[in-house]
Formats: C-alpha cells, sequence, structure tokens
C-alpha cells in the first residue's frame, strides 16, 4: 500500500473552483460587472466590500487557520514541528 502524499498547503483540499485564482477572478468579475452594469460607485462599493472579505478571509485567514489548527503535514518554512503559530 502506497503512503499518500503529504498535504502542504491547504489549496491542495479544495477543487479547481476553489483555488486562490478561481477566487480573485470571481471577486474581480462581479466587482467588474457590477460597475459595468450600473455606473454607480456607491453601488459597486455595496458589491465590492463583502467580495472584498470573502476574498480576504478565503485567501488570507482561511490558510493560516488550517496551519495553525495542524492538518498540514508540513510546517512553514524556518518553524520547528513542536513550536506553535503564533
Amino acid at each position: 500500500m502506497t503512503t499518500p502524499p503529504p498535504i502542504t498547503s491547504p489549496w491542495q483540499l479544495k477543487p479547481w473552483w476553489c483555488q486562490p485564482w478561481s477566487i480573485v477572478l470571481t471577486g474581480v468579475a462581479i466587482v467588474g460587472g457590477s460597475w459595468f452594469a450600473l455606473h454607480r460607485v456607491w453601488l459597486t462599493s455595496l458589491v465590492a466590500v463583502p467580495i472584498g472579505v470573502w476574498i480576504g478571509f478565503f485567501l488570507i485567514l482561511w490558510p493560516r487557520l488550517m496551519r495553525e489548527a495542524g492538518y498540514l503535514d508540513v510546517p512553514l518554512i524556518g518553524q520547528q514541528p513542536d513550536q506553535t503559530l503564533k
């Protein structure tokens, strides 16, 4: 029986449509589409704020939480395996 490869990135756990490039591309398309369709700064801002929060959570906070929770097999570069992230 072969051992599965180690999970070193939280993005290995996600399907293709939930990768960083697709998250950013979708967010930019939605905000850009809002501007293209409405041409109103305040409406586009109302669309952009939740999209920005969504992008920030999934691209910045979620990977860090996955590392801190110990779901990844390899620690961050320069860290010893027994150190906790702060």
